[in-house]
C-alpha cells in the first residue's frame, strides 16, 4: 500500500465512511456513527467490556476517566463535576434510545406519576404543538389538556391549583421531572380572539367586552398579597366559549411581582405585546402595568386588526390605548383604572361606533 495514500475508516455496522464524517478522529475514545447511530468505542480504550459510559452533562467518556469504577453506584465526571449515577438500567443499546430517554418529558418522574399521566389518552396536538396536548381522562371521558413546560415558576402553578381563577383554566395536576413540569389542566372550548380578529373579525361591543373580562382577571391576580403578572397577554392567549365567555391561558411566562425589583432575571413575553420593561428597554421589572401594556395592544388589534404602530383605533379608544402603551409605566393605568374607563365607555354606548 502506498503510504502517502489516505486510509479509511468505516462503520462496522453500516459501512459508512467514518474518516469522512465531520469531526471523526481515530484518536477520541468513542464515536457515533452519523450513518446508523451506532455507538463505536475505541479499540484503544482501556475497558473490561463495550459499554461506554458516557457523562449525562458534558457528554465525556467515564470509562477513561482514572479512578473510575461501574460498581460504585456513581461517579463524578472529572471533566466537569457532574455526579453520574451509574447504574444498569441507564444502559442504551442505541444512542437514538439514550437521546429519546434523556429528552423525554417523563425522566425524573416517579413510576406512580408516571402511571397516573400515562391514563390520560392522548388525542391530538392543539395548534400543530407537540409540546400542548388534547387529552381524554380514560376514567370519566372527561377532555383535558395537558402541557410540557421547559419556561415556567413551578409556585405560580401550585398557588392557581390550590386557589381557582374564575375564567382562567383549572389546574389538574403538576409533575416536575428533570426536563420539564408536567401540567394537566381544564380544556376550555372554543375560539382564540387570534382566530376571530383573522377568520370573522369582532365589532367594536365584542372588543370591548373582551377587554373588560380580560381586566376582571387580570384585577384578581394582581390583587393578590404576592401579585402574579401574567408577562405574555396576546390573542392566542385568550380564547372565547361559543357561550361568549372569555378565558385568559398560559401562564408560562408568569412571575411573582417584586416590589423594588428594578431588573427581571429572564426577559419573556411576545414581540409588539410585551411592555419595554419585558425586554430590556424599561426602567423598571415588569409589574402589573407591564399587563396592561399587552392589554393596550390586544385591544387595538381586536378594534383594527393590527397593532398599534400600523394602525390606531378610532377615538375614544385610541386614547385609552395610548394610554395603556406608554413607554414610561408609571404613565399607564393600573388594571382597576383601565376597567373603570372601559366600563364608562361601555355605558355611553361608544363601543359601538
Amino acid at each position: 500500500m502506498n503510504p502517502n495514500e489516505e486510509q479509511y475508516e468505516y462503520c462496522p455496522r453500516c459501512d459508512a465512511n467514518l474518516t469522512l464524517q465531520k469531526g471523526y478522529s481515530n484518536t477520541v475514545p468513542f464515536w457515533i456513527c452519523r450513518g446508523c447511530g451506532e455507538m463505536l468505542i475505541n479499540p484503544k480504550v482501556d475497558a473490561e467490556d463495550d459499554i461506554a459510559w458516557i457523562c449525562d452533562k458534558c457528554g465525556a467518556m467515564l470509562n477513561v476517566q482514572d479512578g473510575f469504577a461501574d460498581n460504585n453506584g456513581k461517579w463524578k465526571c472529572t471533566c466537569c463535576g457532574f455526579e453520574n449515577s451509574i447504574d444498569e438500567k441507564n444502559l442504551y443499546d442505541t444512542e437514538e434510545a439514550y437521546q429519546a430517554d434523556r429528552l423525554s418529558p417523563y425522566k425524573g418522574l416517579s413510576d406512580e406519576e408516571v402511571l397516573y399521566i400515562s391514563s390520560f389518552r392522548e388525542e391530538k396536538g392543539i395548534e400543530d404543538r407537540p409540546d400542548v396536548l388534547l387529552v381524554t381522562d380514560e376514567d370519566t371521558g372527561r377532555k383535558l389538556i395537558k402541557k410540557y413546560l421547559t419556561v415556567y415558576d413551578k409556585s405560580i402553578y401550585e398557588y392557581l391549583r390550590d386557589n381557582p381563577v374564575a375564567h382562567m383554566p383549572r389546574i389538574i395536576y403538576l409533575a416536575e421531572g428533570d426536563n420539564c413540569l408536567v401540567v394537566i389542566e381544564e380544556y376550555i372550548e372554543g375560539k382564540t380572539v387570534e382566530k376571530l380578529v383573522r377568520e370573522e373579525g369582532l365589532s367594536g361591543r365584542q372588543a370591548l367586552k373582551i377587554t373588560r373580562d380580560i381586566c376582571t382577571v387580570l384585577d384578581v391576580l394582581h390583587s393578590l398579597p404576592s401579585p402574579i403578572i401574567h408577562r405574555d397577554i396576546k390573542p392566542s392567549n385568550v380564547i372565547v366559549t361559543d357561550e361568549g365567555e372569555v378565558y385568559l391561558l398560559d401562564m408560562n411566562a408568569a412571575k411573582w411581582y417584586e416590589p423594588g425589583k428594578k431588573d427581571d432575571t429572564d426577559y419573556l413575553g411576545t414581540m409588539y405585546y410585551a411592555a419595554p420593561e419585558q425586554i430590556w428597554y424599561g426602567l423598571t421589572a415588569a409589574s402589573a402595568k407591564s399587563d396592561v401594556y399587552a392589554v393596550g395592544v390586544l385591544l387595538n388589534v381586536m378594534l383594527t386588526g393590527a397593532i398599534p404602530k400600523l394602525k390606531q383605533a378610532p377615538e375614544p379608544m385610541w386614547t385609552v390605548i395610548e394610554k395603556c402603551i406608554s413607554l414610561d409605566a408609571e404613565d399607564r393605568y393600573d388594571v382597576r383604572e383601565l376597567l373603570d374607563v372601559l366600563e364608562s365607555i361601555s355605558a355611553e354606548g361608544e363601543d359601538d361606533e
